[in-house]
């Protein structure tokens, strides 16, 4: 190994390329460099759970030196493993990831079940009931909207776990509604993507939900992130303004676009935000109950506001 890239040994098997690269990560000061080393030797190799195990005692094949050398060199740099394998999981389907898009996190998975049970809740059949201008009894499909759709996680998941719904999503970045179309497609998910900023391209359209894991970071704090998340996230997906609260007050005075005001909005947001947001929400007088909920280390991630 020379100064900053890795050059693998002479070595016999699967499982000394793994601990090789391992110490080479940690030396690096990579995050979970163990775990790196697992998910890019499974990348590299073709293989996954059991057979990744299995194949352990294996000689490591030597037609994947290179692709294995490069791989371990780019997550020495602090490039998150996610970019270099090009994919995530969330909600149990694979996602594709870019630099021009926010690595979905595990946490985000509780606000996509938390608003899939409560749409459950007030909208049974997933349709709207109503009636047209002349009196006639009519009903449209619930329609739920994404603001910062990036890779379409949420979008995504949304519209294959609740077809009956109508799901919209946008983002800021070309680039990223890009991804999120090719993901979109890959589960056979139909979501309306639009470019625009915030709710702006939502303007007129009857809203029922309204879901955003929007920028919140402050932006003093992003010098302080870890260097996976500092160096190669994009930071548009990062910066919520001075006290990061920014995207969430705008959201609230953008509420005037809609025809009316969404009855279930979720958003995710940042260490110690939870109050303020609530604030916000309690504020607007829109929705009768606001829920709070923990992530799965118990720190309040997502807000919900709800009007039954």
């Amino acid at each position: 190994m020379n100064d900053g890239a890795f050059v693998m040994s002479e070595v016999q098997s699967i499982r000394e390329a793994f601990a090789e690269a391992s110490s080479f990560l940690s030396q690096r000061g990579c995050n979970e460099p163990q775990r790196s080393a697992q998910l890019l030797l499974e990348h590299a190799l073709g293989l996954s759970g059991a057979a990744y195990y299995t194949a352990f005692a294996d000689p490591f094949p030597a037609e994947k030196r290179s692709v294995w050398e490069e791989s371990v060199t780019r997550r020495g740099t602090g490039e998150p493993v996610q970019y270099i394998i090009g994919e995530q999981e969330f909600y149990g389907r694979s996602f594709e990831v870019t630099p021009d898009v926010l690595i979905p996190r595990p946490e985000t998975e509780l606000l996509v079940e938390a608003i899939l049970k409560y749409g459950a809740e007030l909208w049974p059949d997933g349709r709207i009931g109503g009636q047209t201008a002349d009196g006639t009894p009519s009903a449209r499909s619930l329609a739920a909207v994404d603001i910062g759709a990036g890779s379409g996680a949420i979008s995504v998941t949304l519209a294959a776990e609740a077809p009956a719904w109508r799901v919209s999503a946008g983002d800021i970045s070309p680039a990223a509604l890009a991804v999120a179309a090719r993901n979109a497609l890959r589960h056979a998910a139909a979501v309306d993507f639009r470019l625009g900023d915030l709710l702006e391209p939502f303007a007129g359209m009857e809203t029922d939900i309204l879901v955003s894991n929007p920028p919140y970071i402050p932006g003093g704090d992003i010098a302080g992130l870890q260097r996976e998340v500092r160096e190669h996230e994009p930071r548009t997906a990062l910066d919520g303004g001075e006290d990061g609260l920014d995207p969430y007050r705008r959201m609230m005075e953008q509420l005037t676009l809609l025809p009316a005001p969404p009855r279930l909005v979720g958003f995710e947001l940042g260490l110690g935000q939870a109050e303020q947001v609530a604030g916000l929400l309690t504020a607007a007088g829109h929705w009768s109950e606001i829920v709070t909920i923990n992530d799965l280390a118990g720190i309040p991630r997502h807000v919900l506001g709800i009007s039954r």
